[in-house]
């Protein structure tokens, strides 16, 4: 962190939010002076959030809480800052101004979210570490600033984050498994809408929240100039969800990570003379074991140690997650769930029913998590193309190199397997698969060992 004496001529600013607690609507605002593209013009943004409103029971209980609207105004602080990844990108400039919000112990945590966790993007628009932005502090607006310790959270509660995917489909089912009472909770950017499959999954509610990004000044800046790239939307969720989890009065914010994101797809070089570290190259940054401590950790520091974020399934690598899936799952979720970018989840999709497209790097990816565990016949039955198995379509056979780590195919930027767990993945692929029309090394990988993760409770 460094302390601003005075503004630079380009930076980016994260203003402030308005929450009306009437309508439980957050607004997020933000804007960009001059930058990597741009001539000093300022480009401003606006972002609204609709939250679920909570029952009268908990408004009450909201009411009679001396601790509530600290701990809320952190959380919608905490999304002030990761929502505005999505507009940072637009010019990426050296300095993030910061007036009103702010935490000397936390620097880490927003430093890497707008470095590590938007690599991807530096990468695709040919940047380094030393063009992204550090924080930057106006030392005027802190003289005053009262910080608070964390406080106790009343509430009791499960909020579990839902995608209809695999991973979060298999979190329901252990939650169920205990008996445990959960509320699901999807992030929707399509209206309040969301996947049917998670209405069958045993959640005592399904909330919606609905994130409306400002995509007319995104459009705007686009036209202008203004870069686009992958952000740390997980990040964003998680913060979104951590408000939702405090309106509702839930202390458990589950999210459906396995152990994932480690292995960078590249790494840009920092010149030595600048003194930075190289920046791994990771499209699921914000998933690592890294993200979820540093998130973890600003909750317990500001908002309250009695409040959990994390993973019911970090302790697992991806392929024993399929396995998982398959023993509990497959049977009664096979034809309504899926973990397709390319056909589900995108900005103004209707995603009430979800679908395999066959043919991208996470099609390909599930593809060979399930060929252990789910016969040809059955898993071609779902995740299928013209070409009936995926490993005879020679239209995706450089997917399948990008993931296997052959011929110097770069990874696919999208949440994937690991290369050593997914040549495992194929070498454990049940006889009635056809083989892929190159050599696939051999691998050791320990597929059911277990990684570092939180004690939450569950």
């Amino acid at each position: 962190m460094q302390i601003l004496e005075q503004l630079p001529e380009e930076y980016f600013r994260i203003d402030h939010y308005d929450f009306d607690e009437e309508n439980y609507q957050a607004k997020f605002y933000y804007s960009q002076v001059g930058g990597k593209i741009g001539n000093g013009e300022s480009l401003d943004f606006c972002e609204t959030v609709q939250f679920v409103k909570p029952s009268q029971e908990r408004m009450n209980a909201i009411r009679a809480d001396f601790n509530y609207q600290i701990q809320l105004n952190y959380a919608l602080t905490l999304a002030t800052f990761l929502i505005g990844t999505s507009y940072y990108k637009t010019r990426p400039t050296k300095a993030i101004v910061a007036d009103n919000l702010f935490w000397s112990d936390q620097t880490d945590l927003f430093e890497y979210a707008y470095q590590e966790g938007l690599s991807q993007f530096a990468y695709e628009n040919h940047l380094t570490r030393a063009d992204l932005a550090t924080l930057y502090i106006n030392p005027v607006a802190i003289l005053d600033k009262i910080m608070p310790g964390p406080r106790p959270f009343s509430g009791r509660g499960i909020l579990a984050l839902q995608s209809g995917g695999k991973d979060s489909i298999l979190t329901a089912s252990l939650l169920n498994e205990k008996n445990l009472p959960w509320t699901a909770l999807y992030i929707s950017s399509n209206g309040n809408s969301h996947p049917e499959v998670i209405d069958q999954l045993g959640a005592k509610k399904v909330q919606v929240v609905e994130r409306n990004i400002d995509t007319k000044k995104l459009e705007e800046s686009s036209a202008q100039g203004g870069l686009n790239g992958h952000v740390p939307v997980t990040y964003i969720n998680m913060a979104i969800a951590l408000v939702q989890a405090i309106i509702n009065g839930d202390n458990k914010i589950l999210t459906s990570i396995g152990h994932e994101g480690e292995e960078p797809h590249t790494v840009i070089k920092s010149p030595i003379e600048s003194g930075l570290r190289d920046l791994p190259v990771n499209h699921q940054w914000s998933k690592t074991w890294q993200a979820e401590q540093l998130f973890s950790k600003f909750v317990s520091d500001f908002i309250s140690t009695d409040i959990k974020v994390g993973s019911l399934l970090r302790q697992y690598s991806e392929l024993k997650i399929a396995e998982l899936f398959a023993e509990r799952c497959w049977e009664k979720y096979n034809k309504s769930f899926s973990s397709c970018n390319q056909s589900n989840y995108r900005q103004g999709k209707d995603n009430s029913k979800l679908h395999w497209c066959g043919k991208c790097a996470k099609c390909a990816n599930s593809y060979l998590l399930f060929a252990p565990f789910v016969s040809a016949k059955n898993l071609n039955s779902v995740i299928a193309n013209k070409n009936g198995s995926l490993f005879q379509d020679i239209e995706i056979a450089n997917i399948f190199k990008g993931l296997l780590g052959i011929d110097d195919q770069i990874k696919p930027f999208e949440c994937v397997g690991e290369i050593a767990e997914l040549r495992c993945a194929y070498h454990l692929k049940q006889p009635d698969y056809p083989d892929l029309p190159f050599d696939v090394p051999q691998s050791g990988y320990d597929y059911s060992q277990t990684y570092l993760h939180q004690n939450l409770g569950i």
